[in-house]
């Protein structure tokens, strides 16, 4: 039984899916003012194992990912280069979708952008103002998180240190790990210099980025998610922020889920332009490395815990996959081509793999304890039936690994 840790309960829960025909899943997609790293990408590839694994089980998923192409860093990058914000989110986005194939990750049933879903964001903001949850002040429209029962659950925040001076936050985002115990913006009333503005029933301006993704979720999703994905930053302030929006409007929980990838750190720091050590994708494949040894740094931690990307660590990664695929290719070339798997020489190989995925999704001790199997066979020893049965388990755990075959 597949057990996922819950930020919302800060526990160890069976995953029980809230629909048991399809399994919803909702990800927080890239911020696409600029460039994705492979910060970024480590979360998005827990979350590709995610899925795979959902399917690996047998579930059937669905799942949505948008792109945050509306928000006060895009409109400040687009000002900076001279360019419309249209312009500067889509080459982003076709740049990430590369590199999402690139390392072998699914495409998600949906891929909206947040400039397509303004409608929905101003249909959920008169809501909530007819409901006195929203108001406005000034050109911009904010949610009294005071309005909302139980707000801060996912976090497990502490209301009781909520000031009793109204205080308003009026940027999408801010920097630091920091609870900002105010009111919240949902819309950005057009101001003159803003290089892109709606005309609504709500003003003149542009949605928030906290209202965009309960949005798109509305769209797309008529019941309760089973899992809301996202990075641990969203942890602060965000996703409360979005389940606030859209439970105050629906009678039931957005999510029953709630999973939260750490960071990737280089060198023991946060990536930074100034410190000049972002690392992409095609930095790491410039430097020789395979896509698939690429994903398997990206996914070898567990995801509940900090990855420090350091070149020693990058190249001894690599290489431990590397032993693990020439084993498998040793067994693949003894196996040949038409024989018959058999099953019960696999099983050993697939329940290993399970009892640790099924334990919050850890990759590391699935791949090692299968890498360990399979530094125990021999393959010139191996008939020609049994290989075959090992790689047929091979091809079904690579399904959600992708990096073996």
């Amino acid at each position: 039984m597949l057990k996922l840790y819950n930020s919302l309960g800060k526990k160890m829960e069976e995953f029980h899916p809230v629909n048991p025909d399809v399994v919803n899943v909702f990800t927080c997609g890239p911020s696409v003012y600029q460039r994705n790293h492979i910060g970024n990408f480590r979360t998005f590839l827990f979350e590709d194992v995610l899925i795979r694994y959902l399917e690996f089980l047998g579930y059937k998923v669905q799942r949505g990912m948008n792109f945050t192409d509306i928000e006060d860093k895009a409109l400040k990058e687009a000002h900076r280069k001279k360019t419309s914000l249209r312009a500067l989110t889509s080459d982003n986005i076709e740049t990430f979708l590369g590199e999402m194939q690139t390392l072998r990750m699914k495409i998600p049933d949906y891929l909206p952008r947040a400039s397509e879903h303004v409608d929905d964001a101003v249909r959920i903001i008169g809501q909530l103002m007819k409901q006195g949850v929203a108001y406005r002040y000034g050109k911009n429209i904010y949610f009294d998180p005071l309005k909302f029962p139980g707000f801060g659950k996912i976090y497990g925040l502490d209301m009781t240190q909520w000031p009793s001076k109204k205080i308003r936050f009026h940027r999408d985002t801010y920097s630091g790990l920091r609870w900002n115990r105010g009111d919240f913006i949902l819309w950005h009333g057009c101001r003159a210099d803003d290089l892109v503005c709606w005309d609504s029933e709500v003003g003149s301006g542009w949605p928030a980025w906290n209202i965009q993704d309960p949005s798109m979720v509305s769209r797309y999703f008529d019941e309760p998610l089973s899992i809301y994905c996202g990075g641990i930053d969203n942890l602060i302030r965000h996703h409360d922020y979005s389940a606030a929006i859209l439970e105050s409007i629906r009678p039931y929980p957005m999510s029953r889920f709630w999973l939260h990838c750490r960071h990737l750190f280089v060198n023991g720091k946060k990536m930074s332009k100034g410190a000049g050590d972002i690392i992409y994708v095609d930095t790491l494949l410039q430097q020789g490395y395979a896509k698939e040894e690429i994903r398997f740094f990206l996914i070898y931690g567990h995801y509940g815990r900090q990855l420090n990307y350091r070149d020693e660590v990058m190249e001894k990664s690599a290489n431990r996959l590397r032993t693990v695929r020439d084993r498998i290719d040793e067994i693949s070339r003894k196996a040949g081509a038409e024989i018959e798997p058999e099953e019960i020489r696999s099983r050993r190989i697939e329940t290993t793999f399970m009892e640790h995925m099924d334990n919050d999704l850890d990759v590391k001790r699935a791949f090692d304890g299968v890498a360990s199997i399979l530094d125990g066979i021999s393959p010139e020893r191996l008939r020609a039936e049994e290989a075959a049965a090992i790689m047929a388990a091979i091809r079904k755990i690579d399904y959600v690994l992708q990096v073996l075959i």
